[in-house]
């Protein structure tokens, strides 16, 4: 049987209170320890009775699992890093600075605030839980906005930034009103890190 390399819940880079007043710190340690590394625990143990398996049938039972905990991981892996503190607290979140990134928002939606329109239209438009995306599209090495439901990556566009529209990410600060959300997490999304996915998926 073949080992099984376990996932583990990633740190963050910056402490919990860091995303305040745009992510309260209550919501930040909730999510982090309780809600992600519930993905990790799941995920393991699916990655694990998969490996002990003794039929196709039992593998194909799993794959809900693998699928949504592994999604999960995957998921919120990423939107740690697409975070920093806000311009007011002396961090980068929220500066979109020249170059690439900025260039091809212009190019693609006309400026970043139409760019932020259109990307809350569409994820407020989810029907319960899942993401909005900014991604490339690897053939066009164009951004397009999609989302995805529950905990469903993203694979069809390499993602730049993903935004989790789980009530657990915005609930206990923002109630139901998830346009407000939507606004706020723009001032802590953390453009330095998107101009780097951005580069790497256009290939520049």
């Amino acid at each position: 049987m073949a080992s099984v390399l376990k996932a583990s819940l990633p740190s963050l880079d910056y402490p919990y209170d860091a995303l305040e007043p745009f992510i309260s710190q209550e919501i930040m340690t909730l999510h982090h320890t309780k809600h992600h590394q519930t993905y990790v625990n799941a995920l393991n143990a699916a990655e694990e009775a998969y490996a002990k398996a003794s039929s196709p049938k039992e593998r194909i039972a799993l794959q809900a699992a693998l699928k949504f905990n592994g999604g999960g991981h995957i998921n919120h892996s990423l939107f740690w890093k697409n975070l920093a503190p806000s311009s007011q607290k002396g961090g980068s979140g929220g500066v979109l600075n020249d170059g690439a990134l900025k260039k091809a928002i212009d190019e693609t939606f006309g400026s970043l605030d139409n760019l932020k329109k259109e990307f809350n239209t569409t994820t407020a438009g989810i029907q319960g839980s899942g993401w909005g995306w900014l991604g490339v599209n690897p053939k066009t090495r164009r951004l397009e906005i999609a989302t995805t439901a529950n905990q469903d990556p993203l694979l069809t566009l390499v993602p730049v930034i993903g935004v989790d529209i789980w009530e657990h990410a915005f609930y206990l600060q923002y109630k139901n009103v998830k346009v407000d959300y939507l606004n706020a997490i723009w001032n802590v999304i953390n453009f330095e890190e998107a101009e780097k996915r951005f580069r790497e998926a256009a290939k520049l």
